[in-house]
């Protein structure tokens, strides 16, 4: 019988980016191509309809190149993993209905993933197997999860956002600073250039106890601080200070609430990812916390911390290992909360 996981085609379109990839035995990463939709920038946010349109036009040919680098024919496939939750409706969509197209004119499975999952292994992928208990650490434009992850489908989450996500706020500032979108590159890189002490911004929720998360008021402070500065584009050196300042209390509060976890949970490992993954100050200073007590450190290269078609491969290969059937409906699902992901929530 034919192993179904040997070359799996992953196919991810949860929000504006369009990925695809090639998975050969769950390893061997033969093909991944990810095509960010531009458009977006004209409205400093994505437009869902604009991302439904674009993944449209661009998946056939995107999973005609990503078989050509793969160096296989589409009959050599044995399956496809396809992101089916959590994300935009009308993107999942087309995702998902070119998913089953495919499989069903190849005669292939096709099983659904769940992204935000795919996010706690996709350091997997170049790092190996990770040692558990682990903590993972998922910071997107629409996403702050603190995750304790015992094993492949045992999850307990930690803390959430109770507003607006890490990446969100990185995206509002940075549109209240002239910046355009996406928001991260651009906040990090005029950071280089300002003071990270030049705004008391603060830093939600420190004070309390638990793992949650909260930006909006963050956010807020940034939108006061600018107010007697009329509209963008701002002098030089008040909008390095902002972005310094702002960037120093959004890691602040991130690093601050996975350490908490990290030293009260007895993690071996902590993974890192979602597209807020790629700040640097993020990932150097939870290196070095990691490093000071003797924890894994597990962050994807840049191009797997995003949403990506290589870590939906991946989680797709392993279901499709288990001899898990193809979904005849696979319902897309815009919240995590109703992603059927299993979510449980720690003491």
């Amino acid at each position: 019988m034919p192993d179904p996981a040997r070359l799996v085609l992953g196919i991810e379109t949860s929000c504006d980016d369009t990925s695809v990839a090639v998975l050969e035995r769950g390893t061997t990463l033969r093909a991944h191509l990810i095509a960010a939709q531009d458009v977006h920038r004209l409205y400093g946010g994505v437009v869902p309809e604009l991302a439904s349109r674009a993944h449209l036009e661009l998946l056939p040919k995107l999973a005609s190149e990503a078989l050509a680098e793969a160096g296989v024919a589409a009959a050599d496939l044995t399956g496809i993993a396809v992101t089916r939750a959590p994300g935009l409706v009308g993107s999942l969509v087309v995702g998902v209905a070119f998913a089953r197209a495919y499989g069903l004119a190849l005669g292939i499975p096709v099983v659904g993933v769940n992204h935000i999952e795919a996010h706690l292994h996709a350091a997997t992928l170049e790092r190996g197997a990770s040692p558990f208990p682990a903590l993972a650490l998922v910071v997107s434009g629409g996403h702050t999860e603190l995750v304790e992850v015992e094993g492949v489908g045992d999850y307990r989450w930690l803390g959430s956002t109770r507003d607006d996500a890490a990446g969100e706020a990185f995206d509002k500032v940075a549109k209240l600073l002239g910046l355009g979108f996406p928001g991260g590159p651009a906040i990090e890189r005029l950071a280089r250039e300002g003071r990270r002490d030049a705004f008391d911004f603060p830093r939600p929720m420190l004070g309390q106890p638990g793992y949650d998360f909260s930006f909006s008021g963050l956010k807020t402070a940034v939108a006061m601080a600018l107010a007697a500065h009329g509209a963008p584009p701002f002098p030089g050196r008040l909008a390095a200070d902002i972005a310094a300042s702002f960037q120093a209390a959004a890691v602040d509060t991130l690093v601050a609430k996975t350490v908490r976890a990290l030293d009260a949970r007895a993690a071996r490992a902590l993974t890192l990812g979602g597209g807020v993954a790629c700040n640097r100050e993020l990932r150097e200073r939870l290196a070095a916390e990691c490093e000071r007590r003797g924890v894994a450190f597990r962050v994807p290269s840049p191009r797997l911390c995003a949403d990506n078609a290589a870590m939906i491969a991946l989680l797709g290969a392993w279901i499709l290992a288990r001899g898990e059937p193809s979904d005849p409906d696979l319902d897309v699902v815009a919240s995590l909360e109703e992603s059927g992901l299993g979510v449980q929530h720690a003491p």
